[in-house]
């Protein structure tokens, strides 16, 4: 554990990319391939359903360090983190431990998992007592399932192909997977994240591994550049931006498996699109988005949620929101990966096999035709009324690469511009980490009628804490320090001054939010200083905003 511990601190004591990449590659070549597994699962992302009961684990603290709720509660609200409190709080460590990773992920905190109070708090107790402060910081990290250190899973694989003496694309085919839930790592494991290239690589992808997504980038030049930018609009693939969930359907050995994203099998959310697929030819594998599709055209992603979220999946709800994957990519066709062919030639292939696998799960993401760009961006403005997010812009020439890269082709994602209103900032609260010492997470509110109305009132909608300079979170915060009405816990209440211009991706109906309405993604556009209070705007102005629902 101390290793990674120290790892952990180098990792977060530095922003040098160049920095991390050292002190990933000096540790995975000294630490036992049982402990590096763990650590390239936590690292990549991985987080263990939840061990502990945080409300146990701060009992425990408290016991420990001897302080009053009032005393804890204050401590923590000025840290801004819980691992990070409890770390500080306790007692020194008492004796050594020189336990690896794995050691004290498998004998000592998954067991934790259900345990009853009276058998979990002495065995939290006797945990943290052998470990420095970054030990502590790092157990108590991975048992609230906060561990975040700012290194992204590329430079993990950039680190791991270094170490091996490999391509890190190839070690990125490997780690497809790694960090689902049903998978744990061991040393087997991270040995054949590093073993030398060769066909048995075939073999992994045996029992319906994927591949490593292609990633497109932010498009955010200026229409008048296009020409200068990317040329000639013939030489790109454009489709429209489905706002789904981005999914690989992988059909090898007579076996369906459904591949979301984030890594994690989805298979058995979707009967329906597994259906679709029995009858694809063995070997194949697809990539596109899962939509909810009605009356032939997408749905807003609130109904798709609903299949998300839900356990069990009844007959009405698979009535009332039917998927389909709408396939815009050919990876794999019968056995043979077809990565490294053009884009336009997996299209011509992927459009064949649709077509004669006619089934209403499955549809072809179509092109949009049009002479020149600035048609195209004419043709973008209808974006919102299709419940799309603007165009996917695919170079004909393209391979399809491993992750977020430029070195055998290009996907632009040119999105339409978000959804935007004026609301006031009513509520706030401090932050995490680096910000804990600042109010910078805020919920903002409209009025629920125009000006002149009698009983005209806030309505609290959305909560934001992105968007604004470091200076400009300075200034919000001297703001709510000045202003504070109320405190309610970590939550003050502000006498309603300042208005912010808040962009989100998506809106929907809620039941469960006082306004009746969730946004997606909100984040704050700028700060209005030039706008009173009375001219933000109201819940009519969301509400026109609210897709229209099919008849």
């Amino acid at each position: 554990m101390k290793a990674f511990a120290d790892l952990y601190a180098a990792l977060d004591g530095t922003t040098s990319t160049k920095a991390r990449l050292a002190a990933l590659v000096d540790y995975l070549r000294a630490a036992p391939p049982q402990d590096a597994a763990w650590a390239v699962y936590f690292l990549s992302g991985g987080k263990p359903r939840q061990i502990v009961p945080v409300s146990l684990l701060r009992d425990m603290a408290r016991q420990a360090a001897d302080l009053p709720d009032w005393l804890f509660e204050e401590s923590y609200q000025a840290v801004g983190d819980l691992a990070e409190t409890i770390a500080l709080l306790l007692p020194d460590p008492m004796d050594a431990d020189h336990a690896g990773l794995a050691e004290w992920v498998e004998q000592r905190l998954l067991p934790l998992r259900g345990l009853p109070p009276d058998e979990l708090m002495p065995r939290l107790d006797a945990l943290w007592r052998p470990l420095d402060a970054h030990g502590r910081l790092v157990l108590f990290k991975l048992i609230t399932g906060a561990f975040r250190v700012g290194v992204s899973r590329l430079l993990v694989t950039r680190a791991l192909g270094e170490v091996a003496g490999i391509d890190p694309k190839r070690v990125a085919e490997r780690m497809v997977g790694y960090t689902d839930l049903s998978a744990r790592p061991d040393a087997t494991r991270f040995q054949a994240l590093l073993a030398p290239e060769s066909e048995d690589d075939r073999e992994l992808r045996a029992n319906g591994q994927p591949f490593p997504f292609f990633l497109a980038h932010p498009l955010q030049v200026p229409l008048e550049q296009f020409d200068a930018v990317l040329g000639d609009p013939d030489n790109w693939q454009v489709e429209w931006k489905w706002d789904g969930i981005r999914a690989q359907l992988v059909c090898r050995g007579n076996q369906t498996w459904l591949w979301s994203r984030g890594e994690e099998l989805i298979t058995e959310r979707f009967p329906e699109i597994v259906e679709a697929a029995a009858a694809l030819p063995d070997g194949t594998v697809l990539d596109g988005e899962i939509v909810i599709w009605q009356q032939g055209r997408v749905q807003p992603f609130a109904l798709l949620q609903q299949r998300i979220g839900r356990k069990t999946l009844n007959a009405k709800l698979l009535r009332d929101a039917p998927a389909i994957l709408m396939a815009y990519d050919l990876l794999e066709w019968r056995g043979e990966d077809w990565r490294t062919r053009p884009q336009a030639e997996r299209r011509a292939r992927l459009e064949q096999l649709v077509a004669s696998h006619v089934h209403p799960a499955l549809e072809l993401s179509p092109l949009v035709q049009a002479g020149d760009w600035a048609r195209f961006a004419r043709l973008r403005e209808a974006s919102r009324e299709m419940g799309v997010e603007g165009f996917m812009l695919k170079a004909a020439s393209a391979a399809y690469g491993a992750g977020r890269t430029k070195d055998v082709g290009i996907w632009w994602k040119w999105k339409i511009d978000p959804f935007s209103v004026d609301a006031v900032l009513v509520y706030a609260q401090r932050g995490h980490g680096r910000r804990a010492s600042l109010y910078t997470d805020f919920t903002f509110a409209v009025w629920n009628a125009p000006p002149g109305t009698p009983d005209r009132a806030l309505v609290p909608f959305a909560k934001a804490y992105s968007g604004l300079t470091d200076e400009e979170m300075r200034a919000v915060d001297a703001i709510v320090r000045r202003t504070t009405v109320e405190k309610f816990g970590p939550v003050r209440s502000v006498e309603p001054t300042q208005v912010f211009e808040l962009g989100f991706e998506g809106i929907a109906r809620s039941g469960r939010h006082k306004s009746g309405i969730a946004v997606r993604f909100p984040r704050m556009l700028r700060w209005r200083t030039d706008k009173p209070i009375d001219e933000a705007d109201t819940l009519a102005t969301l509400e026109a905003m609210l897709p229209v629902s099919p008849a």
